[in-house]
């Protein structure tokens, strides 16, 4: 590990906190057989670690990619956010190349929801808004929770541009996936299409709603008015 990032985690043990941690480790599913098991935290709260984001930004990339690989959870947050800040802030096409190449070959760090979805979207949607999205297909059938939720949440950055193909076909593709954290990230993209044009969400729901999950269609209709949400709970929309 280099001197740079030894010094980041130094500073993050410190700013640590016991019983914020162990909070945190039973909010996050850390126990045998959780979606978490085995992730450690410090007990550092996301404020605090977005402060350290700026404090740190002037880290190389290949410094960030070591720290993403850290057993610590807010380490590999704060790292994921660092790449957020870097490839926003680059107008060098090398450099947002390569944060989406090596982000997409450290999914196996990538291993909570708050992870994904503080970054998937900033930058593996980002990088694919104006390029071939085949990629996303591929990680929505993959055997990891989190690269599945990746292609989902990646489409957010579409759904914000008004482009939902995607999101719509990925949704299908997990329509019927076995773990909750995959059907509410469905729903919240699908509520996330309605915000902008309800009738196609609509559309999606009204071929799917009667199988779906449902957490994925609580999510999905949570912004609906009351009555046109009782109609989709009850099976008579």
């Amino acid at each position: 590990m280099s001197k740079q990032t030894d010094l980041i985690i130094a500073e993050l043990k410190a700013l640590g906190d016991n019983t914020t941690a162990s909070h945190s480790q039973r909010f996050f599913k850390t126990g045998k057989g959780e979606y978490g098991e085995g992730d450690i935290f410090l007990g550092i709260r996301v404020p605090v670690i977005r402060k350290c984001v700026k404090e740190f930004k002037e880290v190389s990339i290949d410094d960030v990619f070591e720290l993403l690989e850290s057993r610590f959870h807010e380490a590999r947050l704060l790292a994921v956010l660092m790449l957020v800040r870097k490839y926003s802030h680059s107008k060098d096409d090398t450099d947002k190349n390569l944060i989406y190449r090596s982000y997409l070959t450290h999914t196996k760090y990538i291993n909570n929801w708050d992870i994904v979805d503080s970054s998937a979207n900033h930058i593996v949607g980002a990088y694919l808004f104006d390029r071939d999205r085949k990629i996303l297909y591929n990680l929505a059938q993959s055997k990891s929770l989190w690269e599945r939720r990746i292609a989902i949440t990646a489409t957010f950055h579409f759904i914000r541009e008004e482009d939902y193909a995607d999101t719509l076909a990925i949704s299908e593709i997990l329509l019927h996936d076995g773990e909750d954290l995959i059907h509410k990230a469905v729903g919240w993209m699908l509520r996330e299409v309605g915000k902008r044009d309800r009738k196609t969400e609509d559309e999606f729901l009204t071929r799917h709603y009667r199988t779906m999950p449902r957490t994925m269609l609580r999510y999905a209709i949570e912004k609906h008015p009351e009555a046109e949400r009782q109609a989709y709970l009850t099976g008579l929309k």
